[in-house]
């Protein structure tokens, strides 16, 4: 079943299936390839911030990632099954 990064459960993994790339701009599109996002691409949502769940933390590889909810709307994931 496919989701929104930012409706993916706390502390569960996922696969990056999608990404709306003209949906978030060019400077924050560089800055998530730089980072390693892509299609296939483990994923795991870590913290979200207390007021309206703003910026949201993740993983992604081995580093760490604060996205806004903005971005996080752009990502599609696939939760990775046991």
């Amino acid at each position: 079943m496919s989701l929104r990064l930012d409706e993916l459960p706390l502390r569960r993994r996922a696969m990056i299936s999608a990404i709306d790339w003209d949906g978030i701009g060019p400077a924050e599109a560089k800055r998530l390839r730089e980072f390693g996002f892509d299609e296939g691409v483990a994923v795991e949502n870590l913290h979200t911030g207390p007021i309206g769940g703003d910026p949201i933390a993740c993983r992604v590889g081995r580093m760490t990632i604060a996205l806004r909810r903005r971005v996080a709307l752009a990502i599609s994931v696939v939760e990775a099954t046991a």
